[in-house]
């Protein structure tokens, strides 16, 4: 072997630089007396050196005409090469990418979402955990709750165990205290640690549809079974979601999107999830109800959980519109409240409101991530490339959820204090926001 003066080991070839006295090359002997030990045969190796000399000079001839006609590479090339560059960065970087299996085991299989499929569910050490600490704290008067914080899944399940005793539901309905803990902790079980449409998403839908039956004094406009509907669906109305809506649902053919003929399959899906959990007797609340009271129920339930599909929002406004004047809280059809409360966070404080934005945002950005992956169409409003958190949030606030509002607090005006004005601060707050980002997008190419 031969070593350059630093230590690297070189290739013996004609094209080394002339040694010196200053720095040597300095030679290994590695082995020795090859003949004798019957390693090389000597007339074998004569032999191909004398084959394979003539090609040097050819091979030497070849590599200079191949540089000399090569010229100057392309701009194109040059661009091409960039951005696959850029690319691969890109796929190299982005961490939140990993979830979709680009770095996982080449054994883990990924498969289209199906209701078997449980990978983002909490474990069942977890799962226990959480429900030792939700009975233990149940019997409690109340869960010391701190106001400022965040709150742990157990406390939630007692405060939603509160909402249902609060309102008289077990009495009235006839429902024991265990069968409601064991409903509420398996409704807990089936929602997905996602980003946005988690279990604490599902209790802030609850505790606000709670809220407005007392600020609205529902419960002496309507029937109690209505507002038993109305929370249970609250609760409900996301159960198992996978953190991708409809439209890649049907985009990309899964099993829901099969299933139920591209018709809301995530809602269908949700409705399906709920009365699974209710067909188990020791989590069945309706199993005391009278064969009307539980088709009154059941109807109710899917009537509330389909109306939360996005792509039926201006159709329900526009019937809510001419249903206003002549509005009947005795008339079934008009309990269409829940609906409003699946998009109210920004009805809450700015403190609240705007974490869980960036919680949906990431569930957005994930699933156009996904859509880019797969070669799908990628959802405009979610493509991380395109979307700004102020301009999408302005957009939202000012063509669905200020329309909506304005209509509600018409038939409910105490509604104008407590959700439109918060709704509103809301949209100047983003408005500012997006004006400020785009001055300093402004400064910065000028």
């Amino acid at each position: 072997k031969m070593y350059n003066p630093s230590g690297s080991m070189v290739n013996i070839s004609p094209r080394l630089e002339a040694n010196d006295m200053d720095s040597c090359y300095r030679l290994e002997v590695v082995a020795s007396d090859l003949q004798s030990e019957g390693i090389l045969d000597l007339d074998l190796s004569k032999d191909l050196y004398l084959k394979l000399c003539p090609f040097l000079p050819r091979l030497h001839h070849l590599e200079s005409k191949v540089l000399e006609e090569a010229g100057k590479t392309p701009d194109i090339v040059f661009e091409l090469k960039s951005q696959v560059e850029a690319f691969k960065r890109k796929l190299e970087n982005v961490k939140h990418l990993s979830w979709l299996g680009l770095f996982k085991d080449k054994n883990e299989q990924q498969a289209k979402f199906s209701p078997k499929t449980r990978r983002s569910r909490q474990n069942v050490q977890e799962q226990e955990r959480v429900r030792r600490q939700f009975l233990h704290m149940s019997f409690r008067n109340s869960c010391d709750c701190g106001v400022v914080r965040q709150w742990e899944e157990a406390e939630m399940m007692v405060l939603l165990q509160v909402m249902y005793t609060d309102l008289d539901f077990l009495m009235v309905f006839h429902i024991e205290l265990e069968v409601l803990q064991n409903f509420l902790f398996e409704v807990y079980c089936h929602y997905n640690n996602i980003p946005f449409h988690n279990f604490q998403h599902c209790f802030c839908v609850t505790q606000m549809m709670y809220g407005l039956i007392w600020l609205t004094d529902l419960r002496n406009k309507l029937e109690r079974i209505d507002l038993f509907i109305m929370l249970t669906s609250a609760l409900c109305h996301d159960l198992d979601h996978p953190g991708y809506n409809n439209v890649y649902q049907i985009n990309a053919q899964t099993d829901l999107a099969l299933r139920y003929n591209d018709i809301s399959p995530l809602e269908n899906h949700h409705c399906a999830i709920a009365f699974g959990i209710l067909s188990k007797p020791e989590c069945n609340i309706l199993k005391n109800l009278s064969s009307e009271q539980y088709k009154q129920v059941r109807g109710g339930m899917i009537k509330c959980i389909l109306a939360t599909d996005m792509a039926r929002h201006n159709e329900i406004l526009n019937k809510f519109k001419v249903t206003l004047p002549v509005f009947d809280f005795k008339n079934k059809d008009d309990t269409k409240y829940k609906k409003n409360l699946d998009i109210s966070n920004e009805a809450r404080p700015m403190a609240v409101a705007e974490p869980w934005l960036d919680c949906l945002l990431q569930e957005f950005f994930n699933q156009s991530d996904t859509e880019k992956l797969k070669g799908l169409p990628v959802t405009p409003f979610m493509d991380r490339d395109k979307v700004s958190k102020p301009s999408s949030q302005t957009n939202f606030i000012r063509f669905v959820l200020l329309p909506l509002f304005t209509e509600l607090t018409k038939l409910f005006p105490c509604l104008e204090q407590h959700i439109l004005e918060p709704v509103r601060r809301a949209l100047e707050y983003y408005s500012n926001m997006e004006k400020a980002t785009q001055e300093e997008a402004g400064a910065t190419k000028s």
